[in-house]
């Protein structure tokens, strides 16, 4: 079995697939948010304009995104407010 070395040092940028990858998600999916201009930003790079991500953007869009998910802020949960009492209605 080969052993993969993991490199001394991260690299602070990632092209479309390895970002992809970072995410979890498809490169599909990256491609589709960025023509929507949705999720993580991004930019050209170099002479062939090449897309690439920071990695410290990347993981601040995903604490942007936990931050904003009700399931993961208690919050946001609207299970963790307190309930509102109804005023009477009027008869017409």
């Amino acid at each position: 079995m080969r052993h993969q070395t993991q490199p001394a040092v991260e690299t602070a940028f990632l092209n479309v697939q390895n970002a992809a990858t970072y995410l979890g998600i498809s490169m599909n999916t990256l491609y589709i948010w960025r023509h929507r201009r949705q999720g993580p930003p991004s930019f050209r790079m170099g002479p062939g304009g090449r897309v690439m991500y920071r990695r410290d953007l990347l993981d601040a869009w995903l604490t942007e995104q936990q931050e904003a998910d009700s399931r993961s802020n208690p919050d946001l949960n609207p299970l963790n407010k307190p309930s509102r009492s109804r005023s009477p209605r009027r008869a017409a």
